[in-house]
C-alpha cells in the first residue's frame, strides 16, 4: 500500500471515530484530511475533490473546524482562493478552551450545591462530588497544558519534534 493511500486510510479511521464521539463526519472527514495531508495547505477545492464531497459541506466544516481553532486560513500568495491547514498547537488550544466549560460546570456544582442545603443531603452530596471534580480538572489541566507546551518546544527545538 502506498504511503498516500495508507494516510488517506487513517485519516478516514480517525474520522469514524471522532463521528462515534460525537463530531459531525464530513467535520471531523475535513479535519483528518487536513491533519494527515503531506500538503501544507489545502483549498476548499482540494477538500472535496480528496473527499469526494460537495462545496458546502466543505464549508460548513471549515466554518466549524476554523471557530473551534481546528484550522486556519493562510494566506497563499498568488492565489485568489482561501488555503486551509491544520494549525501547530490545535490540541492544546482546544484543551486550554475546555477551561470556560469545566469552570461552568463548577460554578453550576457550587450553585447547586447551595440551593440543595449543603453536602449533608441526597442531592447536595452528588453536587458536592461534581464541584469537587470540575475544580480538581480545573486546577490541574492549565499547567499540565503549560508543562506539555514547555516539553514539546524543547523536544522541537532539539529536533525532535
Amino acid at each position: 500500500m502506498n504511503d498516500d493511500k495508507q494516510l488517506r486510510d487513517m485519516a478516514e479511521n480517525l474520522a469514524l471515530i471522532l463521528a462515534q464521539g460525537g463530531m459531525q463526519k464530513t467535520t471531523a472527514r475535513v479535519m483528518t484530511s487536513l491533519l494527515f495531508s503531506q500538503q501544507e495547505t489545502m483549498t476548499a477545492a482540494d477538500l472535496c475533490e480528496e473527499l469526494q464531497i460537495s462545496s458546502g459541506a466543505v464549508s460548513g466544516a471549515v466554518k466549524q473546524l476554523t471557530q473551534s481553532g481546528l484550522l486556519e486560513r493562510v494566506p497563499a500568495p498568488g492565489s485568489r482562493r482561501d488555503h486551509y491547514r491544520f494549525p501547530d498547537g490545535a490540541w492544546a488550544r482546544l484543551m486550554s478552551q475546555q477551561n470556560q466549560l469545566l469552570a461552568l460546570m463548577s460554578e453550576v456544582a457550587e450553585r447547586g450545591l447551595a440551593a440543595a442545603g449543603g453536602p449533608s443531603t441526597l442531592a447536595g452530596r452528588r453536587l458536592a462530588e461534581m464541584e469537587d471534580f470540575y475544580a480538581f480538572i480545573l486546577r490541574e489541566l492549565t499547567p499540565l497544558i503549560d508543562r506539555w507546551r514547555t516539553n514539546f518546544t524543547t523536544k522541537r527545538e532539539a529536533g525532535h519534534g
